[in-house]
């Protein structure tokens, strides 16, 4: 463990150790050009010289305990972690604290060339860094690193004077948190170095994890999530539900065009939202070479993306997503002038979606209605809901729509303008209670952090709005709703260390899980496009360090996102001919979602209340993605089929009504005040546009709020 050693001389060539308390370090700068005025005035360096001297008799194994920490075996964790503190502590200048890792670096026994493998590196940090480990018979954790980079290469050396001969339950109990003082790296606000403590420790703790359960016999029998591996090469599918992902990556040649002549020859626009079938998206992200008006986003830019297309020349748009998708799409096209052009959906059938299904039940309206009567108040309602509702809310409570990249600045912003403020969020539980916990995460903030999330909040208005923030507790997406215990224990065993991506709709233990993630820069919670705009980050990083990597990234949304993620991952690995990083995605896999076709001819089907709906196709095996989730393919969005594409593409214009039921009409129904739905259901959407350009609510929905 980390002790604080100094030599006493005697009278015979043997030294005697003696356990110093904290160093002093007053007036003591290190410096490597002066090295006796270091050693005369400072203790600490005297133990460094003594350990040094003890590492060149290390045993020859490789997997002998080391000298760095065999003297100390018997120190608890929390002592010897007190002690490393004081050192760095002791040192009140960042890049003295830098040198001293440095010294550390120079302690650590050389690790064996048959451990330096792909399966050891140490995933988030920017050099790389291996790291092994062993269970003694004595039930003593052993470890053993390596590192390009002496600053890696030191703290993993301190980390390994904490945990080398520790007990696995010593290992676990150490938190990320407990690191926060060994503040090393942070020169000119660089923030990974000090991730790599943190990524080292979660390894660390993986390792021991497994090798305490295979002694024990207990080892979970958790098979691998499927994934696919990509590189500069080509792309290896793993697991047969990655092998029917990576099937529709390269679609054929003959399909992309007949998509495109049809296209070309009617104007029409593609607004597509990132769930589709990989089918689907691969056509169209292959045919986005040769026609510029499809576009593949999330829910918020499918309607601004039809008002581009239509003002280049579109004569008609075609919506592939849920009906609430389609009916934004009309609403804003009509708001913005173009009425002639046309609107249509995949289907003649209802195409749902169970949170807009939540949010036009029964126990919303109650909702709402409890919220009117305690003004002032705000609803906040998701994206992700129909134009009905958004008109009917806007009429009981004053109503601004949010998605899940704006709606925590939506919340803030409204608290700031108005301090006594009720907000009530709806309808995604999920997300309304995530929510709540990272306004609660934010009270252990101080207020200069809180001020560099939003500069209107500090401690105390953190504090005041958690009292007065509601969200309703009926309404879930089915497709995160997979995310739940059974995922993340599976996560947690096998893919602690890798990237983790979580959608804001997730349950609460997935969040909590990507959002420890996300604190050493590890992980990402938000929405579709944060999610795409993160792994894009990573990997671009990766490219430019220009070194052998292995990237994990677990996705913890919808599986059409692979689509996109696929071919951002594809035109960065392409950008570096001799390119070394291999780039993972993982599928995350309930055991509720693998469900077997009930017969060869065609997929079983499940109840979901008084729908009925088909299990969708997933593998070859006969495999398929039920409505409970687990493979995270929504069975609505696998509606837009690229058959149904084609047979509305190559009806416009529809003349003889051979697809009027797939037009995406224009509500003519009233409100309860005489209003027309489309008009006041609009009305929420342009309030989060006018907030999304000037970074605060339109004074209209203001007094809105204040007048009722």
């Amino acid at each position: 463990m980390a002790l604080a050693l100094f030599v006493t001389p005697t009278s015979s060539s043997s030294c005697v150790l003696s356990r110093n308390p904290t160093p002093n370090f007053k007036t003591t700068h290190l410096n490597f050009a002066s090295p006796r005025r270091i050693h005369d005035s400072n203790p600490l360096h005297r133990s460094f010289q003594f350990l040094q001297s003890s590492s060149q008799h290390l045993n020859a194994s490789p997997f002998s305990t080391s000298a760095v920490t065999s003297s100390s075996s018997s120190q608890t964790t929390e002592l010897a972690l007190q002690r490393l503190v004081k050192e760095f502590k002791s040192l009140t200048e960042p890049i003295d604290r830098l040198k001293w890792v440095l010294r550390y670096a120079s302690l650590l026994p050389p690790m064996p060339d048959s451990s330096r493998t792909e399966s050891n590196r140490v995933m988030g940090c920017t050099a790389r860094v291996w790291l092994d480990a062993e269970l003694g018979q004595d039930g003593k954790m052993r470890f053993w690193a390596d590192s390009d980079s002496d600053v890696s290469k030191g703290m993993c050396s301190c980390l390994i004077q904490l945990l080398d001969s520790a007990t696995p339950e010593e290992v676990m109990e150490l938190k990320t948190e407990d690191l926060v003082e060994l503040n090393v790296g942070l020169l000119g606000g660089e923030r990974s170095r000090v991730n790599t403590w943190h990524n080292v420790l979660v390894s660390m703790q993986k390792k021991t994890r497994r090798l305490v359960a295979e002694k024990e016999g207990k080892a979970p029998t958790f098979e691998p999530f499927p994934s696919l591996l990509l590189t500069s090469d080509g792309i290896q599918a793993k697991g047969t539900f990655a092998e029917a992902q990576a099937k529709y990556l390269f679609p054929e040649e003959s399909r992309v065009q007949e998509l495109v002549k049809v296209l070309k020859e009617k104007r029409i626009g593609v607004s597509a939202h990132f769930y589709m079938d990989p089918e689907v998206q691969g056509v169209l992200t292959a045919a986005q070479k040769h026609w510029p008006h499809i576009y593949i986003s999330d829910s918020l830019i499918m309607a601004d993306a039809a008002v581009k297309m239509a003002k280049a020349g579109c004569q008609y748009i075609t919506v592939l997503g849920v009906d609430f998708m389609s009916e934004n799409v009309r609403a804003i096209l009509d708001q913005a002038g173009f009425g002639e052009v046309g609107v249509y959906r995949m289907s003649d059938e209802t195409i749902g979606c169970s949170l807009a299904d939540a949010a036009s039940a029964p126990a919303y309206l109650n909702y709402l209605e409890a919220a009117s009567l305690s003004p002032p108040s705000l609803h906040v309602v998701y994206i992700n809901t129909s134009l009905e509702t958004k008109a009917f809310a806007h009429e009981l409570v004053p109503t601004i729509t949010c998605t899940s990249s704006n709606v925590v600045q939506t919340i803030l912003q409204a608290f700031a303008q108005m301090p006594e403020l009720n907000v009530w969020y709806g309808p995604d539980s999920y997300m309304g209670a995530n929510i709540v916990k990272l306004f609660q995460q934010m009270t252990l903030m101080t207020d200069e952090e809180i001020a560099n999330i939003h500069p209107k909040h500090n401690l105390a208005s953190i504090k005041s709005l958690l009292p007065r923030l509601h969200y309703f507790q009926e309404g879930t997406c089915i497709v995160h709703h997979l995310f739940g215990h059974e995922v993340v224990e599976r996560i947690k065993y096998m893919y602690c260390d890798a990237f983790l991506t979580a959608h804001l709709e997730v349950p609460g233990e997935m969040f909590s899980l990507a959002m420890e993630a996300k604190k050493r820069d590890m992980g990402v919670v938000g929405s579709t496009q944060n999610i795409l705009d993160f792994i894009k980050k990573k990997v671009q990083e990766a490219v430019d360090r220009d070194v052998d990597d292995h990237l994990q990234f677990v996705l913890g949304t919808e599986s059409g996102m692979v689509t996109s993620i696929v071919a951002v991952i594809r035109s960065l690995l392409g950008s570096s001919a001799n390119s070394k990083v291999k780039v993972e995605v993982v599928f995350p896999v309930s055991s509720d979602s693998m469900s077997k076709t009930s017969s060869p001819e065609g997929p079983s089907s499940v109840r979901v209340g008084d729908v009925v709906l088909p299990v969708v196709p997933g593998v070859a095996g006969g495999e398929g993605c039920s409505i409970h989730g687990g493979c995270a393919s929504c069975p609505y969005m696998k509606m837009n089929s690229l058959n149904s594409l084609l047979k509305v593409c190559q009806n416009l214009p529809d003349v003889e009504n051979v697809i009027g039921g797939f037009k995406a009409e224009r509500f003519k129904r009233q409100t309860p005040q005489g209003k027309l739905i489309a008009d006041v259901g609009c009305e929420p959407i342009l309030h989060m546009r006018h907030f999304q350009a000037n970074k605060e609510l339109p004074k209209e929905l203001l007094d809105h709020v204040l007048s009722r």
